[in-house]
């Protein structure tokens, strides 16, 4: 972060010093919210939360070298006092932000969110130094804890958002107003929140409302609901995706061999091939949207497709493909899933086991729930069961309760018998189904809600190999 005084931020917050010896000393380091994340001269922020009070670890954050905390109550040593820490978090960062006049480029969507912020944070790193959004911290909280670590050095701020309800984009979009706003899809991801598609678009344009009149609407030309969304901006409209009058578009999509995607990137600027490291084909439109900021922040055709080309995953789990010294690919897209990402990543998985087919290496979708769906969750989980028949995936193993068994009794509606397709009650079971039954060349998908704590068995059939393992 720039260098406050406690002073200044407590002047930016509406605070109250408390234990504070010297108002003029300075915050240099980064704001955290784990005590064990400290680093000389951070500014550590202590939450309340339902397990773990931040307030009780804010004698330890001073100690290993944090100046002051930001706090809700006095805590015995060197705190900034504020009525609500997670305001105050805000308008601090609204006042970094400000100051350092960097270019902000925000982004939400339903579906692939993370993956197109660590697309877009590759490109824009080549031109100039970038901070963006670890993981998928796009709340609250997470948003100003990534603002706060620009610097003056920092030319670009990658921003991921997410919502849970209508004025949450808004309220984050408040905190770091940004230049160029990206929407990438709206799907059908927390529509038990939302009750519809339309409330869910609702939400998401919110973005573009706040946009200024020299910024950048970069939306997907392939949605109807987010192209509609041109007409609530005042800024300039860019369009991205595979439809003709896109201003960034791809043509000619295909998939490698071993199912990466590869097109014609076409930008006002000119035209260049691009390959993908990542894997399936839902990974275009993320490439597109990324090249679309990429282009509105001046880096030429050439530039953006050699950065997508050379980029990979910043982001752990979500299509984090491994071989295993004994020739079986483990792909790991358990960080998050509903019905859109579900579909995208078996098909996939189908393009990835085309060419293991011959050798006789099988398609393994270990798959649970799919959360925050309501009312239409059983219809959901049916048709991602029904899915996996149709793409002749070989085995599916669905894991968990309720919503496991739909994804099962979809595949048998579907045309699948004998044992094509299982339901087993835990992680554990289909890590000993899987131990058992994996052979050289099979591929194994593992995608379900966070909730659901699918991650184990991916880490579980990487773990009991011996050797090194290569990610690719």
């Amino acid at each position: 972060m720039i260098a406050l005084s406690l002073a200044e931020i407590a002047g930016i917050v509406g605070g109250q010093p408390y234990d504070v010896p010297d108002l003029s000393a300075t915050v240099t380091g980064p704001v955290v919210i784990d005590s064990r994340e400290v680093q000389q001269g951070s500014l550590f922020a202590a939450f309340a939360g339902e397990r773990v009070d931040g307030h009780d670890y804010a004698q330890r954050a001073v100690e290993a070298g944090a100046t002051a905390v930001l706090a809700a109550r006095p805590v015995g040593v060197p705190a900034i006092v504020v009525d609500d820490v997670v305001s105050a978090l805000g308008a601090l960062a609204r006042a970094v932000v400000e100051r350092l006049g960097t270019a902000v480029v925000a982004l939400t969507g339903s579906a692939g969110k993370t993956s197109t912020k660590d697309l877009i944070a590759q490109l824009l790193e080549r031109k100039a130094p970038t901070v963006w959004t670890p993981g998928s911290l796009n709340n609250e909280i997470g948003l100003p804890l990534t603002a706060l670590r620009a610097t003056a050095e920092t030319r670009h701020l990658v921003l991921e958002m997410g919502a849970r309800g209508i004025g949450h984009i808004h309220y984050l979009a408040d905190l770091t107003p940004p230049r160029i706003g990206l929407v990438l899809n709206v799907g059908s991801a927390h529509i038990g929140e939302f009750g519809s598609r339309e409330a869910i678009a609702q939400a998401k344009g919110e973005l573009v409302e706040v946009l200024p009149e020299d910024g950048a609407a970069i939306l997907n030309a392939d949605d109807p609901l987010v192209r509609a969304m041109a007409s609530r901006t005042k800024a300039r409209v860019l369009l991205f995706g595979e439809a003709p009058d896109a201003d960034v578009r791809g043509e000619n999509v295909r998939l490698t061999d071993d199912g990466r995607p590869a097109f014609a990137l076409h930008t006002p600027t000119g035209c260049s091939d691009v390959t993908l490291r990542l894997y399936g084909e839902h990974h275009v439109s993320n490439a597109l949207a990324a090249a679309a900021v990429a282009h509105e922040l001046g880096m030429s055709v050439t530039e953006i497709a050699d950065a997508l080309s050379g980029a990979g995953t910043l982001s752990r789990w979500r299509m984090e493909v491994t071989e295993r010294p004994d020739g079986v690919t483990v792909v790991n897209d358990a960080y998050n899933a509903n019905p859109e990402s579900m579909k995208a990543a078996l098909r996939a998985l189908a393009a990835m086991g085309k060419a293991r087919r011959a050798a006789g290496g099988r398609t393994w979708a270990v798959l649970g729930q799919m959360a925050e769906l309501g009312d239409s969750s059983l219809a959901e989980h049916d048709a991602v069961g029904r899915l996996a028949v149709r793409l002749n995936v070989s085995k599916l193993v669905a894991v968990g309760g309720r919503e496991a068994s739909w994804l099962q009794l979809g595949a048998y509606n579907e045309g699948s018998w004998g044992e094509e397709s299982v339901h087993v009650s835990d992680a554990q079971a289909a890590v000993d189904l899987l131990r058992s039954e994996l052979r050289p060349g099979d591929v194994v998908l593992v995608k379900a809600s966070r909730s659901v704590g699918l991650e184990k068995v991916a880490l579980a059939l990487l773990e009991t190999t011996e050797g090194e393992v290569a990610v690719r």
